[in-house]
């Protein structure tokens, strides 16, 4: 077998193969759970279709795109034509690339897919018979993959649990994962290894609560902390690296950056701590965790303490970057700090020819001059980098010129290198680093506007703008990570507004102007000029300026205005510039971002043509522009008005062609929006919190996200049955008395507040969420979906009637969550309850497995059922009792108060001997309450399964919802609580 392996991009860490017939709704579903759980990114095709002979070229990418791939071979594998197909191209991959593939043998004989015996040899006559040319190499690689060592599960009465074979499986992979993702950043960063070891060396150390990594900005500071932290990452119960903190705290604030390592750490979305301190019940949750925290570039050891680093459980470690020694000293890392070393000639050189000839060693022709270019980076690997992807596919005179250029400076300075590279680009490519540089890096910007909208930006400021920031991301000058963020090296950056300043010694004949005080300095003296092309400006860095009229007369080329404020206090609070009369603004502003724009109005004589993205909030503005003034707009995007409180109409937007998104939100005098049925590519309508507003939007089909909480509007237009794309819907608070039919696409709606009396849902509904608490006017829900969803009724005192659409479980999502909550709901009647026991028992029974997690410490209490069957003893066997046990991992829910479970094992179920008599023994054991928690009452229901189509039959189910109805009713009766 070939040693090499793939060089391809990896997206997945695991490929699954499998028969969905065999496998999809038991073994292979948990399987795929668990590793999802342990943070493995996994391919499974969704697909349940026959495709066909060969692989489709989807699926050929992923398998390429994995790390490696788990062959669940089950009985009927081989009968599925894409099976064989797909296991054709693994078995391929492994043969040439040395992709690694682990097979489980489900409830099948190795030796039968070895030697293409057993139910495998009629599969593969069967394919013979129809002449398919296919054939031999697929049965070349079933008989390759049946000599791999794997798992084999029997699945007999003496075999281990499934569950554990899971558990030992998903340690493997994480094993092998691991040692993989360390081949192949020793391959992508060479000369990494020393360094890597000293540092998992110190994190070793028991008194090693924090560890630092000091060096020179480009010397690989970030690089070796990810390398070490994937490396040791799930060995911890938490994990989080926060990149760029020095940055990221002036572009979004600690407190935000703060709440982001929180939610990533306990698992909890949209964390929200304001004040200065960690609280209950966070810091209790963090004392009990064992995490690593990788903080990158920071400049204050305050940073470091506002994170909230001294709650982090026992055996937590934080991994510091920084470029101050003393900022780690100050954070505690005492004698832990590791100064990252520049490379050496041998390693220089290896990471140089990734970049310049894409292998680990120059071409013979380029030797000499590699050797002059890797001296003069002087063993900084950034550089290297820079350097080498400057050079790549250029001749062999391009090589000289360039050393010739560097000739010119005696000593290896690294802003030489970065200059050069900023010289050997066009016109356009330096325009658009610039502007990078100086506006658009960054999550600050990426909060409200996306990656592609940040190219249209562009592209209607300079031709070629997508292909120009391609190309600068391929010389690594900045990089586009996959939310679409756009990062820049520091050093690159510092260089890229070094080359601004030198422009000009005046302030107003600069390009880009971003520090406050020069900004300040060119709006208080009037003395913009037609060269600045951009201004950013944080305002609450500035004193009080008083705004001229013609402030920015003379920018007639200006493309960019940011004013915005890192104090989000300021940003509702105050002002830092005044305007007597309304500024005048240019008419080539493509972006126009002013929080607390001080004005009525935009200026009557400004023409918004080339506006992509409008952000006026947090303002005095009550109108746009005069409602009766038609405004072309064909380049908007995006608009944003929210907390603007005098707003209180929306100008006619029939001009907006292409805007994607409108969001008016706590407008409070907003009474009208325009109709909107025209804007073909509106996608989002965010107008929650408009008090005022009465009436309803005319919405474009393509709409995908409606939200009018919290406003006036009481009647919902019937053309929402036509938005076939909308996925989420909120009314919440709403006077709306009656929702008419909502389209199928809908997954979240949100009905909670509302006066709505009945809700009717399209069974087939694709509905995920539904919120309908505190509805007190609501009497019917009909058609709720069988599919497993969250549903919240509680506080409906008037709810009466709840029924479902079906019962069929083979329509659940193979995912999903039930929590179905109907508190105070004190009308219910008998029928609406007997509904929702049974549709829950049913969800269950389809959902319990997957619900289980396998980790006893996690979850903290095992249930035991132990129980007996025997047959009559006029049957074969007969008299002679059959013992089983089955056990569970549960929640222990805080341990307060009683309890209710229903859980349900796959190994409960058993084929029917006639059995007559049963007895079942249940039992709870937990490690911190041995003694303490009691089974009160328990029981058991029976589902019988039709062996032949292996489904519950509508007379089963009736009769199990009937006797649950029976029992319940009974129990009710004795008083006793169920």
């Amino acid at each position: 077998m070939a040693s090499s392996s793939s060089s391809g991009h990896v997206k997945h860490q695991v490929f699954l193969s499998f028969r969905g017939e065999d496998t999809r709704l038991n073994f292979t579903s948990h399987l795929r759970k668990a590793l999802k759980d342990a943070g493995m990114s996994v391919f499974f095709d969704e697909d349940a279709l026959e495709r066909g002979e060969e692989i489709s070229p989807a699926l050929s990418r992923a398998i390429e795109a994995s790390r490696l791939s788990i062959v669940v071979l089950s009985s009927d594998y081989a009968s599925s034509k894409s099976c064989l197909a797909e296991l054709s191209d693994i078995m391929h991959r492994w043969e040439t690339q040395g992709h690694i593939v682990l097979p489980i043998f489900y409830h099948v004989d190795p030796s039968h897919v070895r030697n293409l015996g057993g139910t495998f040899k009629k599969s593969f006559d069967d394919h013979e018979s129809k002449r398919l040319h296919q054939v031999q190499r697929w049965k070349t690689a079933f008989a390759q993959v049946g000599k791999l060592k794997g798992w084999h599960i029997e699945g007999g009465k003496f075999d281990k649990h499934e569950s554990d074979y899971i558990k030992e499986i998903v340690g493997y992979v994480i094993k092998k994962v691991s040692s993989s993702q360390s081949e192949t950043v020793s391959r992508d960063y060479v000369g990494i290894d020393n360094q890597k070891e000293a540092i998992l060396n110190l994190i070793k150390k028991v008194d090693s609560r924090v560890v630092g990594l000091w060096g020179m900005g480009g010397i690989g500071k970030t690089t070796l902390a990810d390398v070490v932290y994937k490396e040791v990452s799930t060995n911890f119960e938490g994990c989080c690296f926060l990149q760029n903190v020095r940055e990221e705290i002036e572009n979004q604030g600690k407190k935000s950056l703060r709440n982001e390592l929180l939610s990533a750490l306990l698992e909890q979305k949209d964390i929200r701590i304001d004040g200065p301190s960690i609280g209950s019940p966070y810091r209790e949750r963090l004392n009990n965790k064992r995490v690593i925290v990788v903080l990158d570039d920071v400049n204050d050891s305050e940073q470091v303490e506002w994170m909230g680093v001294e709650h982090f459980g026992e055996g937590s470690k934080i991994i510091i970057t920084s470029r101050d020694i003393q900022v780690l000293k100050n954070a505690r890392a005492g004698d832990n700090i590791h100064e990252v070393e520049k490379l050496d000639k041998s390693d220089s050189l290896q990471l140089f020819s990734t970049s310049a000839f894409q292998q680990l060693n120059p071409t013979v022709d380029f030797l000499d001059l590699s050797y002059k270019f890797v001296a003069y980076a002087d063993g900084i690997p950034l550089a290297l980098k820079v350097l080498g992807s400057k050079l790549f596919s250029k001749p062999r005179k391009v090589w000289e010129s360039e050393v010739d250029k560097l000739k010119q400076y005696p000593e290896p300075k690294f802003s030489h290198i970065l200059k050069s590279s900023f010289n050997d680009l066009d016109e356009v490519q330096q325009n658009i680093f610039l502007d990078v540089a100086c506006f658009f890096k960054g999550k600050c910007f990426l909060d409200f506007v996306s990656m592609n909208d940040i190219e249209e930006i562009l592209c209607y400021s300079y031709k070629g703008a997508v292909s120009g920031l391609r190309s600068l991301h391929d010389k690594c000058l900045l990089d586009i990570n996959p939310d679409g963020q756009i990062s820049m090296h520091d050093m690159i950056e510092e260089m890229a507004k070094e080359i601004v300043c030198k422009e000009s010694n005046h302030l107003g004949e600069r390009s880009r102007l971003w520090k406050p005080v020069d900004v300040y300095k060119v709006l208080k003296n009037n003395k913009g000029t037609d060269l600045i092309q951009g201004i950013t400006l944080d305002l609450s860095q500035i004193d009080i300026v008083q705004l001229h009229p013609s402030a920015f007369e003379n920018m007639y080329n200006l493309r960019y205005i940011k004013f915005y404020t890192s104090s989000s206090y300021f940003a509702r609070n105050a002002k830092s510039y005044v305007g007597v009369d309304i500024v005048s603004l240019p008419d080539e502003l493509r972006l126009l971002w002013w929080t607390n724009y001080p004005y009525k109005s935009l200026s009557s004589s400004f023409n918004p043509k080339n506006l992509v993205v409008l952000k006026l909030e947090v303002g005095d503005m009550e109108q746009l522009w005069n409602e009766d003034d038609y405004q072309d707009l064909p380049n908007l995007k995006v608009l944003k008005v929210s907390y603007s409180f005098k707003l209180k109409k929306i100008p006619n937007l029939s001009g907006a062609i292409n805007l994607k998104s409108i969001h008016c939100v706590n407008c409070r005098s907003l009474v009208e929006l325009p109709c909107l049925s025209n804007l073909t590519y509106l996608e989002k309508v965010d107008v929650q919190e408009c008090y005022n507003l009465k009436k309803f939007p005319e919405l474009p089909n393509n709409i995908t996200d409606l939200d009018i909480s919290y406003t006036k509007i009481e009647e919902v237009s019937d053309s929402i049955e036509h938005l076939v794309n909308l996925k989420r819907l909120n009314f919440k608070n709403c006077p709306i008395v009656k929702i008419p039919r909502l389209p199928r696409s809908v997954e979240y709606l949100d009905l909670s507040g509302t006066q709505v009396e009945e809700v009717s849902l399209d069974p087939w509904s694709k509905l995920g969420v539904l919120a309908m608490d505190c509805c007190r006017s609501l009497k019917s829900v009909s058609g709720l979906p069988p599919n497993p969803m969250t549903l919240d009724a509680s506080g409906c005192t008037s709810l009466e009637k709840v029924s479902f659409a079906g019962q069929n479980l083979h329509s659940f999502v193979d995912e999903g969550n039930l929590s179905m909550t109907f508190c105070a709901c004190f009308c219910l009647n008998e029928e609406s309850i007997d509904n929702i026991e049974a549709n829950a028992m049913l969800k269950i029974q389809s959902l319990a497995e997957k619900w289980i997690h396998l980790n006893p410490y996690y979850y903290g209490i095992k249930v035991i059922c132990e129980y007996q069957l025997a047959a009559a003893s006029g049957n074969e066997g007969g008299g002679r009792f059959e013992k089983f046990k089955t056990e569970f991992y549960v929640d222990d829910g805080g341990c307060n108060g009683d309890h209710v479970w229903i859980l349900c094992g796959k190994d409960m179920v058993r084929e029917d001997n006639n059995y007559e008599e049963a007895s079942f023994d249940f039992q709870i054991h937990h490690s911190r309450y041995r003694n303490i928690i009691k089974v009160k009452k328990c029981g058991v229901k029976a589902f019988y399964v039709d062996a032949e189509s292996n489904t519950i039959t509508d007379a089963n189910i009736e009769e199990a919802r009937h006797h649950s109805a029976t029992e319940t009713r009974s129990k009710r009766s004795r008083g006793q609580s169920v």
